[in-house]
């Protein structure tokens, strides 16, 4: 088995990977980290490449096209933010990004999610949890994608959801209020139109994270949290209600 070590420059070659055929682009500047996360990586039976800054990180999603991204936000050339930003820039093929932080600052990580990112973990973070996320991360892009098959397949997909002002367009993926349209992540999308199926309705976290990041471990209750305050940010404080203790609904606005 050969295992990818950062070495000098922007990125290492790839380990020749597993049978599963997952390809796990890993943007990080600590060379032990890095071999860490890849050599787990590579256990899994994953075909993983390291970029060690910024520019690196960008080529390597280019080049190398994975299926999933673990990306540290202090990076030398341009940040993790930046990296991220740039790769969701491109839509032409969408990749589930988990972004590491060595810091736990709220507003660090609402910008984070806020340019794209899909999930993240602060350090020192368990090297079992972090592969959790990333398989959970991969088996939610694979079943949003079936859908989006699915939903085009039939005449116009599914209808869209019309709360008060609120329009959920399910079959474009797209979201307005009052006739303004708001650009959402595909995670926060997911997580919108979870808590408007069921409006008024109070979902717990644990529920959240199993429905929206097929997540079923409750230490990830703060990445819902922190998408919450996301939505509320880009769709109005009042859309969705907490319920201290429990989890969240969604109160559909006025007209």
């Amino acid at each position: 088995m050969t295992t990818p070590s950062p070495a000098s420059g922007s990125s290492s070659s790839a380990s020749s990977g597993g049978e599963s055929g997952v390809r796990v682009l890993v943007v990080e500047d600590s060379p032990e980290i890095a071999t860490q996360v890849s050599r787990r990586f590579t256990a899994e039976g994953w075909e993983v490449r390291v970029a060690t800054d910024g520019p690196g990180g960008v080529a390597g999603a280019h080049d190398f096209a994975p299926h999933a991204i673990v990306l540290d936000v202090m990076l030398p050339g341009f940040d993790g933010l930046e990296v991220c930003r740039r790769i969701q820039a491109d839509d032409t093929r969408a990749v589930p990004i988990l972004m590491l932080t060595a810091r736990d600052d709220e507003t660090d990580l609402l910008v984070g999610l806020g340019v794209g990112a899909d999930d993240y973990m602060t350090k020192p973070f368990s090297m079992r949890e972090l592969v959790a996320r990333v398989k959970a991360l991969l088996r939610r892009h694979e079943r949003t994608a079936r859908v989006a098959v699915a939903d085009t397949s039939t005449a116009g997909g599914p209808p869209p959801l019309e709360l008060g002002d609120l329009v959920i367009d399910r079959a474009q993926r797209r979201v307005s209020r009052a006739g303004e349209e708001a650009h959402l992540t595909p995670t926060e999308f997911d997580l919108l139109v979870c808590l408007a199926t069921s409006p008024r309705t109070v979902l717990t976290r644990e529920r959240l994270l199993e429905e929206v990041w097929d997540w079923v471990d409750a230490s990830g209750t703060r990445t819902v949290d922190s998408h919450i305050k996301a939505l509320r940010r880009k769709l109005g404080s009042d859309l969705v209600r907490t319920v201290h203790g429990v989890g969240y609904s969604l109160e559909p606005p006025t007209e």
